[in-house]
């Protein structure tokens, strides 16, 4: 059941001004006493405050106490979730890991790796209507595309853009995308988490099965998808003559393969499955089995939340009182003999 609570809970402190307002009130009563003394002569003080209410005076000062507490409460912003557009989905948080590099230009799989994990991505998020999705692209470096988010449909947009230019840094180093993604789930309950990294596994970098490693006992689980073939495939680039991507040293052209080996081990670290990119409804079939371990939550993303605000209550109780404290007089109310 939602329960009330405060969008901006920080400001309580602006209660304490109260305090001051009660030294203030102290003081106040403590001069009048003063001044009254200084008088001296007790039948003229009392003929002087024959119309002076001290009780009134006390109960005007409470008044304005009240209305303060109240403006205090109406900026805090009290509401409650809910409303018929309101959001609450049950499912785990998912981060896809996409390697972008010039080697997923490949095109040993039809029209291309890129291409074909483009349409498994978003295949997967259909299949998982409920997870919140995080995008991350990966080549020489690891890059956040989307944090954690319920809107399916910017990260179907995301993917459809993503391409080598994204990431400036040339290469494959999945130590890097793997600590990103762990880095994009913040400090969240270990539970509902995993990845999904798809790359044709050509690593430039060893550190990534001991990273993951530690994401095991962090409770991260982590899926691969290897995309390509052992035989390999030449590397488009237009940039040269013949339309191939050459070994600047060598003079050969590049033919780029799947590297199986880390992408399951990696896999088998984290308690994960690998699947090699071949049929997409066999790939997102197998890897929604192995996510159905991890226990699933009710998850509310409070951007697109609707929520029941009550403030204006408080706005107009601070106003009602405002205006019977000035309308209140100071003195005794005089009565017609």
């Amino acid at each position: 059941m939602s329960e009330l609570q405060f969008q901006y809970p920080y400001f309580v402190w602006a209660a304490t001004a109260l305090v001051i307002l009660l030294l203030l009130f102290a003081y106040v009563l403590k001069w009048k006493k003063r001044v009254t003394k200084r008088i001296g002569q007790p039948q003229l003080v009392r003929a002087m405050m024959r119309h002076y209410s001290p009780r009134r005076f006390v109960f005007k000062f409470i008044i304005l106490c009240l209305a303060f507490l109240a403006g205090v409460i109406a900026v805090m912003n009290l509401r409650k979730p809910g409303g018929n557009d309101g959001i609450q989905r049950e499912g785990i948080d998912l981060v896809f890991a996409l390697d972008v590099s010039k080697s997923m230009l490949a095109q040993d799989i039809q029209p291309s790796r890129l291409e074909r994990a483009k349409q498994f991505i978003g295949r997967m998020m259909d299949a998982m209507p409920d997870s919140r999705i995080g995008l991350i692209w990966f080549a020489g470096k690891a890059y956040v595309q989307m944090p954690l988010s319920t809107d399916h449909g910017a990260a179907q947009m995301f993917v459809q853009e993503a391409s080598p230019d994204a990431v400036p840094m040339k290469g494959t180093v999945i130590s890097d995308a793997l600590k990103e993604s762990l880095n994009a789930f913040g400090e969240r309950d270990t539970k509902y988490r995993a990845v999904i990294l798809i790359s044709d596994g050509e690593d430039h970098d060893e550190e990534a099965l001991d990273i993951s490693k530690e994401l095991a006992s962090r409770g991260l689980m982590v899926n691969t998808v290897g995309i390509g073939s052992p035989m390999g495939s030449f590397i488009p680039d237009d940039s040269v003559s013949g339309g191939r991507k050459i070994d600047v040293e060598t003079g050969m052209e590049i033919i780029s393969r799947l590297n199986e080996q880390e992408l399951q081990q990696i896999a088998k670290n984290t308690k994960g499955v690998y699947v090699r990119l071949e049929n997409i409804d066999h790939a997102v079939e197998t890897i929604r089995d192995n996510l159905s371990q991890i226990a699933t939550r009710v998850t509310g993303d409070t951007k697109l939340m609707s929520f029941t605000y009550y403030f204006w209550i408080f706005v107009g109780l601070m106003l009602v009182l405002l205006i019977v404290e000035q309308l209140l007089p100071d003195g005794k109310i005089r009565r017609s003999s």
